[in-house]
Parts: C-alpha cells; structure tokens; sequence
C-alpha cells in the first residue's frame, strides 16, 4: 500500500483533484467527513462532547450542533484544545480503521487522505509521501469570493488564517498547480498517478526484500 497525504489551500481544487484520482484507481479517505462521522449520535467523541460541553449543545434531533460548539470554542483557547483533545484521536483511530480494511481488500492500494490541515498539525510524517494542490493566492480570492458569495476583503482574511498555499508547496513531495484549464489539471493529475504507481511497486519490491 501507498499512503499518501492530499491537502492544498482554501478554493484551490482539492476535492475535484481527489475525484479524479478515485476515478484513475485511488482509494480516497476523507478527514473531514470521519470529523463529522465520529461526531453523529452514538460515536465516540458523541458522548465526551455532551459530558464536556453540556446538552446545550444538541439540537432536537440529539445531534451536536457545530454552530453552538464553535460559538462556544470562539476565543477561548482552552475549550478549542479541550474539542480537539476529543475529536482529533477519534477521527485518528476512525482513519487507521479505514486504512487497515482498504489494505486487508487491495495489498497494492493507493491510498489517498485528504487532511485540510496536513501540514499545521506536522503529519507529514504518517505519510509514505505528500501532495499539495495549489493556485496562486490571488487567484484564491477570486474563487473563494464567486464560491461564497463573499467580499474581497472577506476571502483575503479567510485566505491570511491559513498557511499560505506557496509554504505548503514548498513542504510537498509533489505538487499540482490547478490553476490553469481542467483538461490540463486532468493531464497532470495522470503523470502523478503514474508516479504514485511506480511509488508502490518500489514499496512492495523493497518490503519483499526485507
């Protein structure tokens, strides 16, 4: 098996770019949806949420309202931590679940985990190799302002709260620019997946040695 780490910038083509490698053979694990997943009635990090949080913050269908945790979490950075302290190893034991049945159906799999936040959190590391999706931040900007409806200066705050787009390049095994036509996307998107094959077999062949 490949694992590889997917993540890029906001408005930036990531989710297009993950459908296009599921479509050429790739599994694709998304982190997240296993955030939200861990989260529904009766999940791990369901009830630990409650017990810290109270039941304020479920609404009438007992799910936990996010608008309410993150009102809540909103500038008070010990009950953010206390969240992540309860989310982050439930979506992390969620993922190798998922990864250990992929890897038990396809030895060969290639598989892809889309992290928004790869390189903040240092995961680089879990990673046989990493991949960064990117568009110039001006071009950012105007994506994220036709996407959400929202002002200039409204997408270049939501832009300046993350790493910029060129440090995550700059951290990556392999970069694709999705900044040009989708025809030319779909072409680099291909020579990487000819790489990412190449990758595994190289894998397999060195574990066979051992």
């Amino acid at each position: 098996m490949l694992n590889v780490g997917l993540t890029g910038g906001i408005a930036c083509g990531k989710s297009t770019v993950a459908e296009m490698f599921v479509r050429l053979g790739a599994y694709l694990i998304d982190l997240d949806k296993l955030a939200h997943e861990v989260q529904e009635p009766g999940a791990p990090a369901w009830r630990k949420i409650i017990d810290y949080f109270g039941d304020d913050v479920l609404g009438r269908d007992q799910k936990i309202d996010r608008n309410k945790v993150a009102a809540i979490v909103f500038n008070q950075p010990e009950k953010l931590k206390a969240l992540n302290d309860i989310v982050h190893p439930c979506v992390y034991e969620e993922w190798q679940a998922r990864l250990k049945k992929i890897v038990a159906a396809d030895l060969r799999a290639i598989v892809l985990s889309d992290i928004p936040l790869l390189f903040e959190a240092r995961m680089q590391s879990l990673f046989d190799l990493t991949i960064v999706v990117m568009i110039p931040p001006e071009e950012q900007i105007v994506r994220l302002m036709a996407r959400n409806g929202m002002t200039q200066e409204e997408a270049q705050k939501r832009i300046k709260n993350q790493m910029p787009i060129g440090d995550k390049a700059g951290l990556a095994d392999i970069v694709i620019n999705n900044q040009s036509s989708v025809a030319d996307t779909q072409k680099r998107v291909q020579e990487v997946w000819q790489e990412l094959i190449r990758r595994e077999k190289d894998k397999t062949e060195i574990s066979r040695k051992k």
